[in-house]
């Protein structure tokens, strides 16, 4: 979970220390483990040749935070197009443990990138369809303009969510739209529970360290690079080697061991999601297989 930026700029003028993974952080240098969208990747596995070129487009920068257009296996062109964030990126706070917010009313903009990282255009969202912290760490605008509206005129597509679970190994892309940068690694395992502070996360992925994101990759689209699908969306990383507090999360086995991992960095898995929208992109949360956390 990241900090806002107003904490991260504070704290590096007090220590003028380096700042840890935040909302939104000061740009850092560039690192190995990273790219800018007019740099080459470094990753030799995002060059294999069954492997697609994951790019920038369809990604947006939030105020504090990174997102995407997503789409589900289901949607229309015709639907509202739907913006994917985390839950603790929402504009009104972090909702708090146990709490699930549909259906609220915001007007928050996104800087809509094309491949070059380019922003084309500003999108604007009607509502958030859903928010949480439980669980899983995911916001869900619907946005005032359709796919084909979209496509038509600006030329991006929507990203689709996988429905159904990662694997270990698989080769994997964070793409900020905060930052224009692309973040190459593998899904390294699950974690049974992540634990962060008050909230508790559910079978979350953690990364191998290639990906080390920093403040402002929060809210990013995880694209499986063989398939150009969404299997989660970026929301921590383990700063300081605490073990289970802000900023440090821990993971719970299913037997109650904890383990910390410092410095490395997780998501939350998406897969789930796409049964909660049925036609016209609504949420149901009495749909068949829904099992995202109800109000």
């Amino acid at each position: 979970m990241r900090k806002p930026l107003v904490a991260a700029l504070f704290a590096l003028v007090i220590t003028g220390a380096g700042v840890a993974p935040a909302v939104a952080a000061p740009a850092p240098a560039a690192a190995s483990t990273s790219t800018s969208v007019s740099a080459v990747k470094a990753d030799t596995k995002a060059a294999a040749p069954t492997l697609q070129a994951v790019s920038l487009a369809g990604t947006v920068a939030l105020s504090n935070c990174s997102g995407s257009v997503i789409r589900f296996p289901n949607s229309a062109d015709s639907d509202p197009a739907l913006v994917l964030s985390n839950g603790h990126c929402l504009e009104t706070g972090f909702p708090g443990p146990g709490e699930v917010i549909v259906d609220q009313a915001s007007s928050r903009t996104f800087g809509l990138l094309n491949s070059a990282g380019t922003r084309v255009a500003t999108l604007r969202a009607g509502k958030v369809a859903y928010s949480t912290m439980t669980d899983t760490d995911v916001t869900i605008y619907q946005l005032t303009s359709t796919y084909t509206t979209i496509k038509n005129s600006y030329g991006i597509s929507a990203l689709t969510v996988q429905d159904t679970h990662p694997t270990v190994g698989t080769a994997i892309t964070v793409a900020s739209g905060y930052w224009k940068r692309l973040y190459n690694c593998s899904i390294d395992g699950f974690a049974y529970r992540l634990k962060e502070g008050d909230w508790t996360w559910k079978d979350s992925i953690r990364y191998t360290s290639a990906c080390n994101t920093i403040g402002g990759t929060s809210g990013s689209p995880v694209i499986d690079q063989a398939t150009g699908k969404v299997v989660a969306v970026n929301n921590t990383g383990n700063e300081d080697g605490e073990t289970c507090t802000v900023n440090n999360p821990c993971e719970v086995d299913a037997s109650g061991n904890v383990t910390i991992h410092p410095g490395i960095n997780y998501a939350e898995e998406t897969y789930q999601i796409p049964a909660c929208f049925t036609t016209g992109n609504k949420l149901n949360l009495s749909a068949s297989g829904c099992t995202l956390p109800k109000p």
